[in-house]
């Protein structure tokens, strides 16, 4: 409750300043400029600075991790010309009118011009107060050129400086000591390069013997203008770049990270490349309500989505926006801190359906620009696929349960079941006849009990089968290189194994399949193609899993194998291609007459890494 309070009073205390600035800032605009107002000397020279003033303002220099602008060599250009009259006013105007064109609140359209034109004043009056006091007078116009902008130069950064570090203390958020030396060094680098372009103005104005005309500025401040309008351009580029890159990596990694249980913490640490937030909360639509999955930044500590606030979310559908929490946060308003100043809601939408929800925070008020709107809108459409590709996963593992229920149930029915029906039936036969006809009831008892004795043989097997899978005890690698021994204890073949690549996990269907498609191949290579080498390659690729199984065997004609493949439905090509559909990998078999045999198959990392969720191995058990 106290924090709240002190934040209020910063708060307060902050817009007043502001205020006070703004004030003092319009007060010098009208006394020093609109009423002092006399003609220009050279209408031509000014409006061509003016201009270039515009251009430098509304492009700043990309410095450090922010921009700065070097209008002052303008700015002091304007003044020596014309007067501080005409400074003034130009400066006032234009600052003014940049900010409203950037759609900034209405205090910053009037703080940011009120705060350079008290810096130039103040300026201004300590120069001509120092000059009045100055006894020396220096013979080069070069030299009592630098004394007289460097006069006013370094109260005005110095001043400029200081009002803001005043109102950064005063305010409500946090302004540490690395923060203040990250403007400091900006502000520093604006200095330099303005300090640096007066010099060069001054010695060249004192080599110049011919008149000084609007050319003369237009060649000399054309570079500056250029060189401030193509940084801020390149940068501009640079940014977009790296948002575009960030997107990707997001996109990417999160494709390969969205089952697992660390695919929240990877959006937490790269969120803020592409979209520079103070706080945000994601939620996730589910058939019991709204569920909470991550929270971070200005949040509260307790966070409880109300009924009211979830009915709300549920008929969201479009990006909304708040740019002042203090008058409207919309529903989730109550959940953030007092020190955000606007929210953006971007709900996670997929054909018409509403997967999950997205908010946004910052401190400042009106913050949220066009370009972050289209960032987050972004950023909520892929997590919005995403969620519905694991929703997919998720339905397909169910899917695949109950067909693997559904077989077992046949399995059982079709065999077990119709031979202990049928070993009933004829022990129940051999009881009646027993003592009139005991031969016939010994036949029906040794049939029985070779009936019983095959059941009891599929109930075993079938008992084996529903044992865990070699790949869920041992994993992929370990149960390949199990089969692989099994097959050099019983036979002479020469078989070699290679890994590449760091192992990852993968869906137990998944290591399944490829163990499966594996074991085929082996037992294909043993029985069919009479070969004495077989190499096998397990490549953990960035993209996929890579299979390869090649064998020095006899080789076969694949069209052959084809026509075989549709008279014998449980031929192993067929049966392997079947089993590669269902975890979407593609299995190609390169195989001619005399030439041996290459099967190769590619899976693609779907997003199912390292899941927990249950699949057709797990039916198994």
């Amino acid at each position: 409750m106290n924090n709240s309070s002190n934040s209020q009073k910063k708060e307060r205390l902050s817009r007043n300043f502001l205020l006070c600035i703004s004030l003092i800032g319009i007060w010098i605009f009208i006394q020093f400029g609109l009423v002092t107002i006399t003609a220009p000397n050279e209408i031509m020279i000014l409006a061509l600075l003016v201009f270039f003033l515009l251009i430098v303002e509304f492009f700043p220099l990309p410095v450090w991790k922010g921009t700065v602008t070097i209008s002052f060599p303008l700015v002091y250009t304007i003044y020596l010309m014309d007067g501080l009259s005409y400074t003034i006013l130009s400066y006032g105007c234009i600052v003014a009118l940049i900010n409203l064109y950037k759609r900034r609140p209405l205090r910053i359209v009037f703080f940011n011009p009120a705060l350079l034109l008290i810096s130039f004043y103040s300026a201004h009056v300590i120069s001509q107060w120092f000059l009045s006091f100055l006894t020396i007078e220096l013979q080069s116009r070069f030299l009592q050129g630098v004394l007289h902008f460097s006069l006013l130069i370094l109260p005005f950064y110095l001043i400029n400086n200081l009002i803001v570090d005043v109102l950064l203390t005063i305010r409500p958020q946090l302004y540490n000591f690395r923060i203040w030396k990250r403007k400091t060094l900006q502000e520093l680098n604006s200095f330099l390069l303005s300090y640096g372009y007066l010099v060069l103005f001054y010695f060249l104005g004192n080599q110049n013997r011919g008149e000084i005309d609007v050319f003369s500025f237009f060649f000399f401040f054309a570079p500056l203008v250029c060189f401030a309008l193509l940084s801020s351009i390149i940068a501009n580029l640079k940014k977009e770049k790296s948002k575009l890159k960030a997107l990707f990596s997001i996109s990417s990694e999160l494709n390969k990270k969205i089952a697992a249980p660390d695919w929240l913490s990877f959006l937490a640490n790269n969120l803020q490349e592409f979209i520079d937030v103070d706080a945000w909360i994601l939620w996730k639509r589910e058939k019991k309500g709204w569920n909470l999955r991550f929270a971070s930044g200005l949040v509260i500590d307790e966070i409880i989505l109300t009924d009211e606030t979830a009915q709300a979310f549920d008929k969201t559908r479009q990006l909304t926006v708040y740019h002042h929490t203090k008058k409207d946060a919309g529903p989730a308003g109550k959940i953030f801190s007092e020190e955000v100043g606007s929210l953006l809601y971007a709900p996670l939408v997929l054909e018409n359906e509403l997967v999950g929800m997205f908010v946004f925070g910052r401190i400042r008020s009106k913050s949220f620009t066009e370009e972050d709107m289209q960032s987050a809108a972004t950023l909520a459409n892929q997590l919005a696929v995403l969620i519905k590709t694991k929703w997919l996963f998720a339905e397909q593992e169910k899917r695949l349960i109950l067909e693997e229920r559904n077989r077992i149930a046949r399995d059982i029915h079709d065999g077990v079941a119709q031979s202990l029906a049928g070993a009933i039936m004829n022990l129940e036969t051999a009881t009646r006849k027993f003592t009139k006809m005991p031969d016939d009831s010994f036949r029906l008892m040794v049939e029985s009990t070779e009936k019983l004795r095959r059941s009891l043989k599929e109930v075993r097997e079938s008992i084996y089968a529903l044992r865990p899978y070699p790949t869920e005890r041992v994993g992929l690698l370990s149960a390949i290189a199990s089969k692989i021994n099994a097959i050099q204890r019983d036979t002479i073949m020469d078989i070699s194994f290679d890994t590449r690549g760091p192992e990852f996990q993968l869906s137990p269907m998944v290591e399944k399949i490829i163990f499966d498609i594996c074991k085929e191949s082996l037992q294909n290579a043993l029985k069919h193609a009479e070969a004495t080498k077989i190499d096998i390659l397990v490549s953990y690729q960035k993209e996929h899993v890579l299979l390869k199984i090649k064998d020095n065997g006899k080789g076969f004609s694949l069209f052959q194998a084809m026509i075989k493949a549709r008279q014998h439905p449980h031929f192993g090509i067929l049966h392997m291609n079947e089993a590669a559909e269902k975890i979407q990998a593609s299995l190609q078999v390169d195989s001619k007459e005399g030439a041996g045999t290459e099967i190769t198959l590619t899976v693609p990392r779907m997003g199912i890494e390292g899941s927990d969720l249950s699949d057709q191995a797990y039916a198994s058990r």
